[in-house]
């Protein structure tokens, strides 16, 4: 399990990407990975291709990196959930709130 964070100066991207279970361990490194991006003109993407599981706090980090992203006038985008996780997104109705692109 690990949380990986890129930055693409070109696309103006902080591209956030979770592997396996994204869950309440993994709070701090997912805090820690958006956290000193305080850039107005990023856009943010959160990779959840390699994610596999998904639980109800791990819905909470995202609604906090979702303020953080709103709170520096910025996009987030949900990039190609795997069913699994994309039925938990769609359960909580994250589609309202974001963009997820499958």
């Amino acid at each position: 399990m690990s949380v990986n964070c890129n930055i693409s100066q070109e696309n103006n991207q902080v591209i956030i990407s979770v592997n396996e279970r994204f869950d309440f361990s993994l709070h701090q490194q997912f805090r820690d990975a958006y956290s000193h991006c305080l850039d107005k003109h990023m856009s943010y993407v959160l990779d959840l291709s390699e994610t596999d599981y998904m639980d109800s706090s791990a819905l909470g980090m995202i609604l906090l990196l979702k303020d953080h992203v709103d709170l520096h006038s910025s996009k987030l985008v949900i990039s190609k959930p795997s069913d699994t996780v994309n039925k938990i997104l769609e359960i909580a109705q994250f589609h309202r709130l974001m963009t997820i692109q499958h």
